[in-house]
């Protein structure tokens, strides 16, 4: 129905512009005229107005025509008048049809009004209702305001009273003294746990009690009584057991460690008295200290005497130098020297005294090893009496460090009163025994074990031994180095010509230097050392100087050189038993036997093939200088040569082997030398037969009389010596 008025609308109005239309195209201007029947009303259309916009006219025109009806009905000619009167005649009839339907409906329509009467009522009454409850709502939500800020005021009152609560309860539990803890202190023993768990209550009550009468607390005074009492009966008792455990170190015979050990478990009772009767914790300081210094004097005093009644009886003196001569005379009432044992010089098994797993060993009981009549160098017993003080050292510094509540420089004070006799009695006997001390091996063992013990200190975190190490250092280094220079000195000092006589073999002053040296740079690689480094170097030149001057005494220069190779043999094997083979020491020998080793088997060759050299060199400097010429006129020589090599080479090389092997003391020495003056001899004649390849002596008949080179090496190779 509403698409059949809308387009009976758009028929109304079209019929009404098609109209128009056509009466302004028949009448024309004469429109306006008498004859005109049916005027345009335009009612109040202001054409002069500025809302009437033609623009908007042709989009309205356009889109009617636009319409599917419009555009069927222009398309098939209709007549808009009859077509615009028969759509009002259908709409006349819709609207009869639809009145009737309300007519019939009527009744349902009125029952819907009254429905919706009665609807707006009860809405009505709901609206009501509803701004009851909003406003009941508005009045609940300010009573939960007041509700929560009512709790909140309550909540803070309940903190504020809870906190109070536990102040007060704080104080109170503070100040209170429980019977148990009256009963634990003035009859339960000490030694039981309660006593010390009470005593630690104790302990703390007192120090609440001081801090709340700082603040002004007066219910303080109510306790201070109490408090005084126990705390002077807790004292007493623990003053009474301290002291008994300090005085049964004072028994003879006690092994003071234990009772020491049991003190660590009332420590507390120390830090109470300091924090309660700090007189009291000093008397049981000093008597502690007094006690101790007492006890490791006497044993220490002791065990030093009985100690060096186990050393060896015969130890070295001051004429026991390296430059005193093994025939030098003594007085009658002398003591036996021991230079001939080579004790003095040579380390043997002494180095096993810093080794880790003799270091740290037991300490020497001196009763035992006198019934087992057994004796020891100094550095054994300097080991197991400076390990006796480390261990005790340690353990007593650690002790004095957790009993008495001291660390840093205090713990370092009272360290030092309890062993800082024993540590001064330590050093005077020490400093005694190295004024007549002569043993320089024994000395510096002694430097290296001070040098391992401090290091063993320092793990075990005891740096209050640190001044004792520096003050036996101190002592045993000046020591040491004036017996190195005394040996240094004495081989200076000492005339060959007043040595006796001549022997080609090794010299005792270099065994002994050998000896000395390897045993101070073996020693020394572990913690190496630059004076020591320095003074071994000043003692190999005097040695060597001194080699060369003995040297000097011989006749012959292939002794002299007979007597350099044994000696330098001998020491650089002795050094390369001990000491590394790169060291400085056993590079410097190498090369000077190796120098004079060459020069000897030029020295050795020279009597039996002497012209032979001599014309090889001779020949190669002609034709290196391009006058081999003058090689024609050397046939007779050349020919005497090649004779006399021919003739005499075999026993000449048999000579030589004997006389090597008689001169030299070391067989592989030896050996090695006759294999040098071998392959020395195999290159000379080598060179000779280069010589007489020349074209000047290629025609010498005596050319044929020469030995094959490789005849030659297979004959050498039968006296090559087998050792």
């Amino acid at each position: 129905m509403a698409a059949a008025a809308t387009m009976a609308a758009a028929a109304r109005e079209l019929v009404l512009r098609a109209g128009t239309s056509d009466m302004e195209e028949e009448e024309g201007p004469l429109a306006g005229g008498p004859g005109f029947q049916e005027p345009l009303q335009l009612g109040e259309l202001d054409i002069t107005s500025d809302e009437f916009i033609l623009d908007e006219v042709d989009v309205h025109i356009q889109a009617n025509l636009e319409d599917e009806l419009v555009k069927e009905a222009l398309k098939t000619g209709v007549d808009l008048r009859h077509y615009s009167k028969q759509v009002e005649l259908e709409l006349q009839q819709i609207e009869q049809k639809s009145i009737r339907d309300y007519i019939q409906e009527s009744e349902n329509i009125a029952s819907l009004h009254n429905q919706i009467t009665a609807c707006d009522a009860v809405l009505e009454r709901m609206e009501q209702m509803l701004g009851a409850f909003q406003s009941d709502l508005s009045s609940i939500s300010s009573e939960i305001r007041t509700l929560q800020e009512q709790s909140g005021a309550m909540n803070i009152r309940l903190r504020n009273r809870q906190a109070v609560r536990g102040k007060l309860g704080e104080l109170v539990d503070g100040l209170v003294v429980p019977s148990a803890l009256v009963t634990a202190i003035l009859e339960a023993p000490v030694t039981e746990s309660r006593f010390l768990e009470q005593l630690q209550e104790l302990d703390a009550k007192a120090a609440a009690v001081r801090e709340q009468e700082a603040r002004g607390t007066a219910a303080c005074a109510d306790v201070r009584g109490v408090l005084d009492r126990l705390r002077v009966k807790a004292v007493t008792k623990i003053r009474e057991f301290i002291l008994q455990k300090i005085y049964s170190f004072r028994k003879p015979m006690t092994n003071y460690q234990i009772p020491q050990t049991a003190l660590l478990k009332y420590r507390f009772f120390y830090q109470f008295l300091l924090g309660n009767e700090r007189a009291t914790a000093k008397e049981i300081r000093d008597e502690y200290v007094e006690t101790l210094s007492k006890i490791y004097l006497s044993y220490y005093r002791s065990y030093l005497g009985r100690l060096m009644k186990v050393q060896y009886e015969e130890v070295a003196e001051k004429d026991d130098l390296m430059g005193v001569e093994d025939t030098a005379k003594k007085g009658f009432f002398s003591k036996p020297s021991l230079r001939s044992r080579n004790t003095i010089f040579t380390l043997g098994t002494r180095g096993s005294v810093i080794s880790p797993t003799e270091l740290e060993a037991p300490i020497l009981v001196p009763h035992t090893a006198q019934r087992g009549e057994q004796r020891y160098p100094f550095e054994a017993l300097f080991r197991s009496q400076h390990y006796a003080l480390l261990d005790n050292s340690c353990r007593e510094y650690l002790f004095i460090r957790e009993f008495f509540v001291v660390s840093g420089p205090a713990a370092h004070d009272l360290f030092h009163a309890v062993m800082g006799r024993t540590l001064s009695m330590t050093l005077k006997h020490l400093e005694s025994y190295l004024t007549d001390c002569y043993d320089a091996i024994a000395v510096f063992l002694c430097i290296h074990i001070v040098l391992r013990f401090r290091n063993i200190a320092a793990k075990r975190d005891v740096p209050a031994l640190d001044r004792y190490w520096e003050q036996v250092l101190a002592l045993l280094w000046p020591r040491f180095e004036l017996i190195l220079e005394m040996n240094v000195q004495s081989v200076r000092s000492t005339d060959p010509q007043r040595l006796g006589g001549l022997d080609t073999r090794p010299h005792y002053i270099t065994r002994r230097y050998a000896e000395f040296s390897s045993a101070l740079v073996s020693i020394n690689q572990t913690i190496p050392n630059e004076r020591t480094m320095q003074l071994l170097g000043q003692l190999q030149v005097e040695v060597e100087n001194f080699v060369l001057r003995v040297a000097a005494e011989f006749s012959s220069r292939k002794e002299q050189l007979v007597f350099l190779i044994n000696n330098y043999d001998m020491m650089l094997g002795v050094l390369m038993e001990r000491a590394a083979d790169d060291s400085k020491e056993v590079e410097s020998f190498q090369q000077l036997l190796n120098a004079r080793t060459q020069e000897f088997i030029e020295e050795l060759l020279s009597p039996p093939f002497g012209g032979l050299v001599a014309f090889v060199k001779e020949a190669e400097a002609l034709i290196e200088r391009g006058q081999a010429e003058r090689l024609r006129g050397e046939e007779a020589r050349v020919t005497q040569l090649i004779r006399g090599f021919g003739s005499s080479w075999k026993s000449s090389v048999e000579s030589l082997s004997q006389d090597v092997m008689r001169s030299f003391t070391n067989f592989r020495n030896g050996t090695s030398i006759i294999q040098g003056a071998l392959t020395q001899l195999i290159q000379l004649y080598h060179r000779f037969h280069r010589v007489l390849s020349q074209p000047q002596l290629r025609a010498l008949p005596a050319r044929a009389e020469l030995i094959n080179i490789h005849h030659l090496m297979v004959e050498l190779k039968k006296h090559k010596p087998n050792f």
